[in-house]
């Protein structure tokens, strides 16, 4: 009987399950607040001379104003892919530029529309949640295919289900933090 295979087991879950809370982070910091972040635009792929690239690796952000953010191209020459690569996205603004930088003024959000947004979150929030489930119950499934093959005992069984179940409520948790902060975020004026 070995108790190391439990433990490898729980160590990949929780390697797995950090990856889908991550992923939840970003997606939830996608989301638009009312309030610039470079977040929503970092990750836009721009047409840069034929080749998709992160925004983020073709300019720098800045954001002197809570509602203005400056995109200041490392290249000037990709100004105008960049501002292309804006108006094509779903941010739904239109970006202002100076021949140096691009400017996006974000609007104050609507009631309507922050209600909207906190929907899109909660949605997020739940396929990261499901997600964190999906790896509990995998998990499950490799633990007890263990116990069958004789390789653990029942005893470690229950232990490293118990360890899981911790495991679980742990992410599930830190989802559940992450989308209440991105709530009090779009429900601020």
């Amino acid at each position: 009987m070995d108790d190391s295979l439990t433990a490898v087991a729980l160590t990949e879950t929780r390697e797995r399950m950090d990856k889908a809370v991550d992923h939840t982070h970003s997606e939830l910091a996608t989301i638009r607040t009312g309030r610039a972040a470079p977040a929503l635009v970092e990750k836009l792929k721009v047409d840069y001379y034929g080749t998709e690239v992160p925004l983020q690796q073709l300019a720098g952000f800045t954001v002197p104003e809570a509602r203005l953010l400056v995109i200041s191209p490392y290249d000037k020459g990709s100004l105008k892919a960049i501002e292309r690569a804006i108006q094509l996205s779903d941010i739904g603004i239109t970006p202002s530029n100076d021949g140096q930088v691009i400017r996006l003024v974000f609007p104050p959000l609507t009631a309507e529309r922050r209600r909207d947004m906190v929907k899109m979150a909660r949605h997020k929030a739940e396929e990261g949640r499901v997600a964190v489930r999906n790896l509990r119950r995998s998990a499950r499934h490799d633990l007890e295919a263990l116990e069958r093959d004789g390789e653990i005992t029942s005893d470690e069984l229950d232990r490293a289900e118990k360890e899981l179940e911790k495991l679980t409520q742990e992410h599930v948790g830190e989802i559940d933090r992450a989308l209440q902060h991105k709530e009090q975020e779009l429900l601020d004026i």
